[in-house]
């Protein structure tokens, strides 16, 4: 099963200049407190990095920051944003072996069709080193749809969240914190952002 819809990819390389000059300014709303918990100058792959903004965030606190994107046009931008090299990689091209302290994936892995869920996470699990912590948020919704502009999302609730990662590796202290938040389609629905360890 692929890590990627093909209709989402097509979109957001049509999209670039205009998908990455909107949404709010400043990092993600739970990336300041992750980073809290991080050792200075941590090693962080970021996983659908968008315009960059996240990323100058971490860039900005001193961490070591591996910015990538699936969409070319998309981590074109980024890169123009942030003044320095920005990966092209889609979610199953990730083959690192414990070399992250962290992976952040704010709004990306909700695309992810659901059959290939459990997959991408076993990769995040296998690229972080022993005791490496991950943050992703998901839009919510417990079935699995495509929003307005054709956007696949595999929309879980947080039980079925739960079960993926459970399924993709050995985590502890995973954390969900769920709540409403809007996106890019100006909809505003149910939100759930996870964190978790590696054992």
């Amino acid at each position: 099963m692929n890590s990627f819809d093909p209709a989402t990819l097509d979109f957001y390389a049509k999209e670039a200049p205009v998908y990455t000059a909107s949404g709010p300014q400043g990092a993600s709303r739970h990336l300041p407190t992750f980073l809290d918990r991080l050792q200075p100058g941590a090693r962080i792959l970021e996983l659908g990095c968008g315009g960059g903004r996240d990323a100058a965030f971490m860039l900005a606190r001193g961490f070591d920051v591996d910015a990538t994107d699936g969409t070319p046009e998309i981590a074109a931008q980024a890169e123009q944003h942030l003044q320095r090299p920005v990966r092209v990689m889609q979610f199953d091209g990730l083959t690192s072996i414990s070399d992250y302290d962290a992976v952040v994936a704010s709004a990306s892995l909700l695309h992810v069709p659901r059959a290939g869920l459990s997959s991408v996470l076993r990769r995040i699990w296998i690229a972080l080193k022993p005791g490496g912590w991950h943050i992703a948020s998901y839009k919510g919704g417990g079935h699995e749809g495509r929003d307005r502009f054709g956007r696949y999302f595999n929309y879980l609730n947080a039980d079925e969240l739960r079960s993926h990662y459970l399924q993709a590796g050995d985590w502890v202290d995973v954390n969900i914190w769920s709540g409403m938040g809007g996106g890019y389609d100006g909809v505003q629905g149910p939100w759930h952002a996870i964190t978790v360890r590696k054992a």
